[in-house]
């Protein structure tokens, strides 16, 4: 009797986008002032390493930023978008109540093949999350070529008179592919929640009798979130290591959510790994949530930091509360 073939996933392409409006954090301060609101450059770079951020124009939807994000990694990866027999999408900030984001990208890829497509909604975790969920599909054999992306508009669901989390967010989408083989691609995922904390961080509104029920922008604890995240992290990023057997010197980068520079470096620390061995693109692009890791990805692939055989770990934490990493040989 043949032993079966044991399968594993690896990432074939990386693509990324960047809506073309970059907003400074003078130009925010400006915007702010306009709503009797003070702010200053100085005053949210302190806090959070954050620069300038980008914002989608009000036609352009989550799914067009994927859909770019899409096409670049199906071309770094050369291969044919019907060959693509899964599609997740992880967002917080859909299209519509439904259908999914991940449907309407199918349609706009022109895939056509009957594959499955479905979003998943883990805040800024959901990247993790999502290539937990295509990593255990191709290993099962069910799947053998997986688009997984983070999308995200968060600029439409911030209170601009809120200064302590509308300084934060961005919008972007990052894309990479995974494909089935014989060599070990991703080697670990570790996922958790604790839904007790839901309400440090949640947006509690939603449609109902063609109205909005309850509050729909962005409401944050930052100092509840920022000990939770300083915490989980470190946790969840040993765990996963663990279980792909690799020490923590073993990494050669590590790409956290980028939320808040304070936060990564302390991840950083804990991990007693050197700060140049972290991606970091929270200056640029803000918090991005379930786009964050698949942008910083794709930005240090494509300048050349992070090379075919390399160990990559990625982590999150955000909203539900969510938390999750992953440990892939490049």
């Amino acid at each position: 009797m043949m032993a079966q073939q044991t399968l594993f996933s690896r990432v074939i392409g990386t693509g990324s986008y960047l809506p073309p409006d970059r907003v400074t954090n003078q130009a925010l301060a400006e915007r702010l002032a306009a709503n009797g609101i003070e702010t200053s450059d100085e005053w949210i770079f302190a806090r959070t390493g954050i620069r300038a951020r980008h914002f989608a124009a009000p036609d352009v939807a989550t799914s067009d930023l994927a859909k770019i994000a899409a096409d670049r990694a199906i071309e770094a990866a050369g291969i044919d978008p019907q060959s693509i027999d899964l599609i997740i999408v992880a967002t917080s900030t859909p299209d519509y109540v439904f259908p999914s984001t991940a449907c309407l990208l199918q349609n706009k890829l022109g895939i056509r093949n009957g594959g499955a497509a479905f979003d998943v909604q883990a805040v800024c975790s959901g990247f993790a999350y999502a290539l937990a969920t295509a990593d255990n599909f191709i290993r099962s054999g069910a799947h053998r070529t997986a688009l997984v992306i983070g999308a995200e508009t968060f600029s439409r669901i911030l209170d601009f008179n809120d200064r302590t989390t509308c300084v934060l967010f961005g919008d972007g989408a990052g894309a990479v592919l995974l494909q089935a083989s014989d060599e070990p691609g991703v080697l670990a995922t570790a996922l958790h929640a604790d839904g007790s904390h839901a309400h440090i961080l949640c947006v509690p509104g939603n449609v109902s009798g063609g109205a909005i029920a309850g509050n729909t922008f962005l409401h944050m604890d930052g100092p509840a979130v920022f000990k939770l995240a300083v915490n989980v992290l470190e946790k969840v990023a040993i765990e996963a290591l663990d279980k792909a057997g690799l020490s923590a010197e073993q990494v050669d980068w590590l790409i956290p959510h980028q939320a808040n520079i304070r936060i990564m470096q302390s991840t950083c620390r804990k991990l007693h790994l050197p700060q140049e061995r972290m991606v970091v693109t929270v200056d640029e692009h803000g918090n991005t949530s379930a786009a964050s890791i698949p942008l910083a990805l794709d930005v240090a692939v494509r300048d050349g930091r992070i090379q075919r055989g390399q160990h990559v770990l990625i982590e999150g934490v955000g909203g539900g509360f969510t938390w999750g990493a992953a440990v892939f040989k490049f």
